[in-house]
């Protein structure tokens, strides 16, 4: 399968912004600057803080958009005593159908290790979700060196004991810390370089065809104005974009990356 089979997908994190009101407004305005082609040929997606989830399940519902959701975080576990965690079967139930897990944020905020990540991969697949499996290094581990080494294990370490099958319905989303919400942006070249690797990583650990089938995203500073050029790279299937997916216009220029 070429880049051309990989359907490319551009997911808005919101993080903590926006109450249920501006959410819903948000997507009616991106929706509204996009048209039908558009819609086909990229997927698009949101992702909203959990509060938000239900307004923006009603705005796509009323509208019957071709705009997709998910949430930010997924439980590692099904249901029980875990205060303050969302479960899967909640997140589908609103009509989710993407959940991220590793970001950044998350990682540094929240401690979540490897270990935690690969379990709400897991989780999110049982729940029919796609996981978005963040990975990415600070400016420490790439002004030494050791990013490309430092990311794969972060992969192997998410996907430990997932099936090809498994394998095959997440996306993996590169996040160069040191370049999120910095204004600082990975060029092109220093993303596929990453990207590249760990879609080689990919094919090491499951031979026949799965790297080829597995989206990866670049996530990190990603504005309507370089949209194209990382989007040119032939292992960047699309990008996890952050402050510009708030603003419909700057997203939907992302989106439309092959008309600029």
């Amino acid at each position: 399968m070429t880049k051309s089979g990989r359907r490319p997908l551009m997911a808005g994190n919101w993080k903590m912004n926006l109450n249920w009101r501006e959410a819903h407004l948000l997507v009616q305005q991106l929706a509204a600057r996009l048209n039908e082609q558009q819609l086909t040929d990229v997927e698009v997606v949101v992702l909203p803080p959990f509060v938000d989830l239900r307004s923006v399940q009603a705005a796509v519902e009323e509208g019957k958009l071709k705009i997709g959701y998910g949430s930010q975080d997924i439980s590692q576990h099904a249901k029980g005593a875990y205060t303050g965690e969302i479960a899967g079967s909640m997140l589908t139930a609103l009509g989710c159908t993407y959940a991220v897990m590793g970001h950044s944020e998350r990682r540094q905020y929240h401690s979540e290790s490897d270990e935690i990540v690969n379990a709400k991969v897991q989780a999110a697949l049982a729940s029919g979700l796609t996981p978005i499996m963040c990975v990415g290094e600070g400016l420490d581990i790439r002004e030494a060196g050791n990013h490309v080494e430092y990311t794969v294990a972060q992969l192997d370490g998410g996907l430990k004991g997932l099936t090809a099958e498994q394998v095959e319905k997440v996306v993996v989303a590169y996040e160069p810390v040191w370049a999120i919400g910095t204004g600082k942006t990975a060029t092109p070249e220093d993303a596929q370089e990453v990207i590249g690797a760990l879609r080689k990583r990919l094919a090491e650990l499951y031979p026949g065809g799965t790297a080829d089938k597995v989206r990866i995203l670049y996530g990190g500073s990603v504005k309507g104005s370089n949209a194209a050029g990382i989007m040119a790279k032939p292992d960047i299937d699309g990008a996890l974009v952050g402050g510009a997916a708030l603003d419909a216009e700057d997203f939907s220029k992302i989106v439309c990356f092959s008309e600029n």
